[in-house]
């Protein structure tokens, strides 16, 4: 049985495929694992709660983790000691999420495309059609993470403190979240995962996509994702290679990411919301 994870900041979804390409178990759920701001302790505890994990964990013998928080070697390998200490009979292989958007996003294992994250953050690699490139070191979600659930969820929050909001949106954006300054700032500092905190309060944009001022936000954060993510690769983009994006921002913010696309004049390619369903059909190919 061979595990496969799309290990995000707020979750990580998992699903157990069967020798003959089925799938074994119902899909799994868990907190999220991203080890490069969740301390080692979280990180088990979150695994070894998980009664469905466990019930499965010695059968497994393989486990692909694509993670947020894996492109860095030191929390790469923490994460993978910390499953090998519970998927004993397996071997563990630990990357970072943008191998699992590229692989959920080609069209074929040697196409070459420009693959985007928007979810809880943000990304932008190259795939040549065997390696991947990053011309951009990520330095987290606090001075990064452009057009991302917690660039917006920041925006949002912002915008709402300094009295930016129309009062309409104002009013039903404080009705849908707790916006107690002290509550805000208990999970921002005191909390353990700050990011996926803030990415909770994007969900507000796409159900209320029909403000101005709500389309102007989600622009304005893909028109800066374009500038400083997608543009450092001019050369392959004018060779015509794909932008495939994936993530739930980048799936509710299509309309707004066709029309960054057209003032850039980059080709656009597909659009996933849920990389691990398209990791699935990559590694029951590949079996």
């Amino acid at each position: 049985m061979i595990l496969i994870t799309d290990g995000g900041s707020t979750k990580c979804d998992w699903i157990a495929i069967d020798s003959n390409g089925k799938q074994a178990v119902d899909k799994i759920r868990t907190k999220g694992l991203n080890p490069a701001i969740v301390a080692e302790k979280k990180l088990s505890k979150i695994i070894r709660k998980s009664k469905e994990l466990m019930a499965i964990a010695s059968d497994v013998t393989h486990v692909y983790f694509y993670g947020a928080g894996c492109g860095t070697e030191k929390p790469t390998l923490l994460l993978k000691s910390i499953l090998e200490l519970y998927f004993v009979n397996a071997t563990v292989e630990v990357r970072e999420d943008t191998y699992a958007a590229v692989r959920a996003c080609i069209n074929s294992n040697d196409e070459a495309a420009v693959v985007c994250i928007l979810g809880t953050g943000s990304n932008c690699s190259y795939y040549d059609g065997k390696d991947l490139h990053q011309r951009v070191a990520s330095l987290g979600f606090i001075l990064m993470d452009d057009a991302s659930g917690n660039y917006f969820g920041k925006q949002l929050i912002r915008d709402y403190y300094f009295n930016k909001m129309p009062d309409t949106i104002s009013v039903a954006f404080a009705h849908k979240h707790n916006l107690d300054a002290d509550f805000i700032k208990y999970n921002l500092y005191k909390q353990t995962n700050p990011s996926a905190y803030l990415a909770d309060h994007a969900e507000f944009m796409f159900i209320n996509k029909d403000s101005e001022y709500i389309s102007n936000i989600i622009t304005k954060g893909i028109r800066l994702f374009a500038e400083n993510m997608i543009l450092q690769f001019k050369e392959e983009l004018n060779a015509g290679v794909p932008v495939h994006f994936a993530g739930s921002i980048a799936f509710f913010g299509q309309q707004e990411i066709k029309q960054v696309a057209d003032e850039y004049g980059f080709k656009l390619g597909n659009f996933v919301r849920r990389p691990i369903e398209g990791l699935v059909d990559y590694h029951v190919k590949n079996l």
